[in-house]
């Protein structure tokens, strides 16, 4: 049996912007997520293991028990509040390797998704934050995603009142963009 006739298992593995704060269950990134790939024809189950609040270190701390669903993908969208707490983005990249690896080693493919540290944190912190995603995915040689908010950050209409959270049409623009990637990082 090929992965045509197979359901493809996706585990969307990340933080309330995964998980999908402040929203109904059916505006959920990975509600909507899955209703736009089966809309394109895929046979797929997306498993929210979204953790509002969650760090990359609370990542490394559940990904063993979320990965006991076998997932043929990962989608590993992390480090949102590492930065917005001003976590060293040493300790951040070193984290998101492990999920990374526990996730391949698992047997599954995976997408890194990029963050971005708000600009408030000061251009130092910037500049040592938003590398690490590209550099990950330049090392583990896994596919990225950019920046999850891409669209949508800085945009009032898209956010809930914090400015942190997307709205349902907020996400609906995630998943449109990052549509292609997920699509990428199918099983064939």
């Amino acid at each position: 049996m090929g992965y045509a006739d197979k359901k493809i298992t996706i585990l969307a593995f990340g933080d309330s912007l995964t998980a999908g704060y402040g929203l109904s269950g059916e505006d959920a990134f990975p509600v909507q997520l899955e209703a736009a790939l089966k809309a394109r024809g895929h046979q797929v189950q997306i498993i929210n293991a979204g953790v509002s609040g969650d760090t990359s270190a609370g990542g490394i701390a559940r990904i063993d028990w979320s990965l006991a669903d076998k997932p043929d993908v990962v989608i590993v969208e992390l480090g949102a509040n590492d930065a917005l707490r001003g976590l060293d983005p040493k300790g951040t990249k070193k984290n998101l390797q492990v999920i990374i690896q526990k996730s391949r080693q698992a047997g599954a493919r995976v997408l890194l998704v990029g963050m971005k540290a708000p600009p408030s944190l000061g251009t130092e912190y910037v500049e040592r934050f938003d590398p690490i995603y590209p550099e990950l995915a330049a090392e583990l040689s896994v596919p990225l995603y950019p920046f999850f908010l891409q669209g949508v950050a800085g945009r009032a209409e898209l956010n809930l009142n914090d400015g942190i959270h997307p709205t349902a049409a907020g996400v609906k623009i995630i998943v449109e963009n990052i549509l292609p990637y997920v699509e990428k990082a199918l099983p064939r």
